[in-house]
């Protein structure tokens, strides 16, 4: 990644292409501007706020950096419209949006001179956010945290199908955490990168000390990909995950399965630190994550891995 003809630096302003996820109950004012101020693009995370509360989020973020940052908009969600004014009025000019259709906002968007990014989980996603007017796209891969894609396909399969489907910049994402795996995904046609896992395991992550922590202590094999029926999320093995389970093992219902699902069980987890009963949503390389680092060391300690390994090509003695 040539930093001055990379593309993503380009369209944001950036000095290092690298934009920390807008993750649900993480991602605050305090993490998407320490992440701009260190020169990567931070993203407050709507999912979790309703419309005054992000307002409140986009002043503060203002208040704390003069350095491009953004907003993630999950359109299934509701107050969309409300939320999509609020992102105008502030004066925020750059929007990725994800789950639901680009075609609904991107114009809206773009004609109030609004760069927008769409998140996706398929090369067929990828294709119609192209279509839709998009400028870049973000595809995930089945590694990632959070709500991911039914198609269960990897960041190391979906990049370059991606690339090859595409034209427009690409922003690879899921099981991406330090500089070797930046390398790797240029070399599969990504244009930067999107870190959601590492950023969560951050001084300024609005997450609870409880959940930081667990992250750290996460091995190999304690996430999983469930409540597929529903809207399949990638999350820590605990108690209440052990109840979806259970539940799905004996054929419950899409409506029984919501129901379970829809009593506040990520703020339970993420952000009041539940670890039993709460609904603890992570990427699998959160077993790759052993320590709590401010923002910029993490940005920075990515970024220069990166230079180091391409500079080395990733050979080792």
């Amino acid at each position: 990644m040539n930093n001055k003809e990379n593309r993503i630096v380009k369209l944001f302003s950036i000095d290092m292409p690298i934009i920390q996820a807008g993750m649900v109950w993480t991602s605050g004012w305090r993490l998407a501007s320490a992440v701009s101020e260190a020169g990567g693009l931070g993203l407050i995370g709507t999912g979790s706020m309703h419309p005054p509360v992000l307002q409140e989020h986009i002043r503060k973020c203002k208040a704390a950096t003069n350095k491009p940052f953004g907003v993630n908009v999950p359109l299934l969600y509701p107050e969309i419209d409300k939320i999509m004014n609020i992102i105008v009025e502030e004066g925020v000019k750059i929007v990725f949006t994800s789950a639901g259709n680009p075609s609904l906002w991107t114009s809206f968007l773009k004609e109030r001179d609004v760069t927008v990014v769409h998140v996706v989980s398929s090369v067929r996603f990828a294709k119609k956010a192209e279509q839709a007017g998009v400028h870049a796209v973000v595809a995930e891969g089945f590694e990632a945290g959070g709500h991911n894609g039914r198609e269960e396909t990897t960041t190391l399969v979906l990049i370059p199908m991606v690339r090859d489907a595409i034209s427009i910049p690409l922003l690879a994402a899921g099981g991406i955490a330090d500089g070797r795996a930046m390398l790797a995904m240029e070399v599969l046609g990504a244009d930067g990168v999107q870190v959601g896992s590492r950023f969560a395991a951050s001084v300024e992550s609005s997450v609870h000390a409880n959940f930081k922590k667990l992250i750290t202590e996460t091995n190999e094999g304690d996430t999983i990909l469930t409540m597929k029926q529903v809207t399949p999320v990638r999350l820590i093995k605990n108690k209440f995950y052990t109840q979806v389970e259970e539940a799905e093992r004996r054929g419950a219902g899409k409506r029984e399965l919501e129901t379970l699902l829809g009593r506040a069980r990520a703020k339970k987890g993420m952000f009041e630190g539940d670890l039993d009963e709460g609904e603890l949503e992570i990427g699998q390389v959160s077993a790759a994550i052993r320590d709590i680092q401010p923002a910029a060391f993490i940005l920075q300690e990515i970024w220069k891995g990166y230079l180091a390994c391409k500079q080395a090509m990733c050979k080792t003695d």
